[in-house]
């Protein structure tokens, strides 16, 4: 397993370097054949009114996937602690998700059902975005399925996850909505129509309501 550490406002010593790889390594020691890379990002802010101050943040690649926690506290330490405890519900989430996965494809001969969750857009949130780009982040984007990317968007620990939609080759974001369930944002093409046909191109209407802004 490739650990990577990178530090930001704070100098990554030996010592800390020592607590983060013991941590980790017991956080993942039960995930080792899914694990192929842990990116270990610790960061303190410099200004005294953001809070918490000392963040730690680790992203793990799994066989092509990502699972990805963040948490922080006023010690860089007790943040390391409790990401270390969250990345491995992450992972245990993920690992359960895999099991269940491969046993609905061997009942599938028996029971086929092509329903799928409700994915709604909200229009009640106003974008906002930072005044400078503080960091940029580059991630393989595989063609996936909507329901496979509502999967990444829970063991990202975002409330967001961009993807591009199998179905269209397009890329989607889907996202939490305030009020409970899911949102997915589609771009709209010159002619101001949107791709949503389902399979045998007859429109999709399992997943209600995909409105789309034009980008």
């Amino acid at each position: 397993m490739k650990l990577v550490i990178h530090g930001k406002n704070i100098e990554i010593t030996d010592a800390i370097r020592e607590y983060v790889d013991q941590k980790i390594e017991k956080a993942v020691n039960h995930f080792q054949t899914l694990t192929t890379e842990v990116d270990v990002h610790l960061s303190v802010a410099r200004n005294p009114r953001i809070n918490p101050q000392q963040i730690a943040e680790v992203t793990i690649y799994a066989n092509g996937t990502i699972v990805r926690a963040e948490e922080g506290s006023e010690s860089l330490y007790a943040s390391i602690d409790l990401v270390a405890d969250k990345i491995a519900r992450q992972l245990r989430k993920y690992k359960e998700k895999r099991f269940d996965k491969r046993h609905e494809t061997l009942k599938a001969e028996e029971s086929l059902s092509d329903q799928q969750p409700v994915v709604t857009l909200a229009l009640d949130r106003t974008p906002e975005l930072p005044p400078t780009v503080v960091r940029t982040k580059y991630f393989a984007m595989p063609p996936m399925t909507v329901e496979e990317a509502m999967e990444q968007l829970e063991l990202v620990d975002h409330d967001f996850y961009m993807f591009r939609n199998a179905e269209t080759n397009e890329i989607n974001v889907i996202y939490d909505r305030n009020h409970g369930g899911y949102g997915v944002i589609q771009p709209r093409n010159n002619n101001g129509h949107t791709h949503h046909n389902g399979k045998n191109g007859k429109a999709n209407h399992s997943v209600s309501e995909r409105e789309s802004f034009k980008v």
